[in-house]
């Protein structure tokens, strides 16, 4: 790259069924890399626990994701078990002008769209390592019912499917010691940045 060329940020996509440990991988990554952001997903589901307002999501109505998503207010955008999330365009593409990384979360339906829109972008896959171990780790949580929990590992099956088959993601990663994942994906994504730079 020359000099007098400013660095472009790199979007990194995070995609996988609920359980895979995700957000822990996400997490790792943004305390890695001092230059990275997270982006903040909108929902229209209601908040969890602890999350916050801007923070974990932005959490806002279906009429206003439904209006900003006319607008082409979203890079990325998709229906999940009936609530609607997707990703403000913006603060992405301000971000990565800036140099700064991008971190996002995101589901398969968003990956294939982002994959469309922003081809070099860094796009991982996580997988769980048995379809059993994900049944713990969803049960474990204690938030959802047993038809709830069903729901969730019959949709983990379609989307690891769907991945598979849609091209979007060139990377798939078995996310078992969560230290060792989280460092396979930095290398990823090291040499994503070399290619790009070289």
């Amino acid at each position: 790259m020359s000099p007098d060329r400013k660095r472009r940020g790199k979007l990194i996509v995070i995609s996988g069924p609920s359980g895979t440990g995700k957000t822990s991988i996400c997490q790792a990554l943004l305390e890695r890399d001092p230059n990275a952001v997270w982006s903040v997903s909108a929902t229209t589901r209601r908040p969890r626990g602890s999350e916050m307002n801007g923070h974990s999501y932005e959490f806002i109505t279906h009429q206003e994701f439904e209006e900003r998503r006319e607008r082409g207010g979203f890079l990325e955008w998709a229906e999940y078990l009936g609530q609607l999330y997707g990703t403000p365009k913006v603060p992405v593409v301000e971000a990565l002008e800036a140099g700064r990384d991008v971190i996002m979360e995101i589901d398969v339906q968003g990956g294939v769209q982002v994959a469309e829109r922003m081809p070099d972008s860094v796009r991982v896959f996580v997988l769980p390592p048995t379809m059993e171990s994900l049944k713990a780790r969803l049960a474990g949580r204690q938030t959802e019912s047993a038809e709830q929990l069903s729901r969730r590992l019959a949709q983990a099956d379609g989307e690891i499917g769907f991945a598979r088959d849609s091209g979007a993601y060139p990377r798939f990663v078995v996310n078992d010691v969560l230290e060792d994942t989280v460092a396979q994906i930095a290398g990823l994504i090291e040499a994503e940045r070399e290619n790009t730079d070289s």
